[in-house]
């Protein structure tokens, strides 16, 4: 698989106390993942390091600049390659501002597992990205006790 032509995003998976942070993407066609719970991230702009572009597309998204960002993976999708970053979230959410999709919320485990969670802002069930969900699912196997 010749991966030189694929976009390239950063995306973050962001913790706090035993949960993830993840943003309901909008429900519109035309974009990647619509009405899905995904992780916060874009693309990575020519000549920017991916952990550059995280930590930038986490302030345009919803205000939040994490001191540290640590690499867990790049993942290799047939349209998108994901480098995959994560660090703690230590603001409240109600202190970040969602500037990019329908609702943001802390999922928990169980609902990670499950695949779906309740949004408010829906006032229903969503799915999440079955790629985002491989992608934390893999990170809670691996660091279970960081997000305790």
């Amino acid at each position: 698989m010749n991966n030189n032509n694929l976009p390239h995003v950063a995306i973050a998976i962001l913790y706090r106390e035993g949960k993830f942070l993840l943003q309901l993407r909008d429900d519109i066609p035309g974009i990647a993942h619509p009405g899905k719970w995904a992780f916060f991230g874009g693309h990575i702009e020519p000549g920017e390091t991916s952990e550059a572009a995280v930590k930038r597309e986490l302030a345009e998204e919803i205000s939040y600049a994490p001191d540290i960002v640590s690499e867990f993976g790049v993942y290799y999708d047939t349209n998108v390659v994901r480098h995959v970053f994560y660090a703690p979230l230590t603001v409240e959410l109600k202190d970040l501002v969602l500037a990019e999709g329908w609702d943001m919320g802390l999922l928990s485990p169980a609902e990670i597992k499950a695949g779906k969670a309740y949004s408010e802002n829906a006032g229903m069930e969503r799915s999440l990205g079955e790629f985002h969900q491989k992608i934390i699912l893999d990170f809670m196997d691996k660091y279970g006790t960081l997000i305790d």
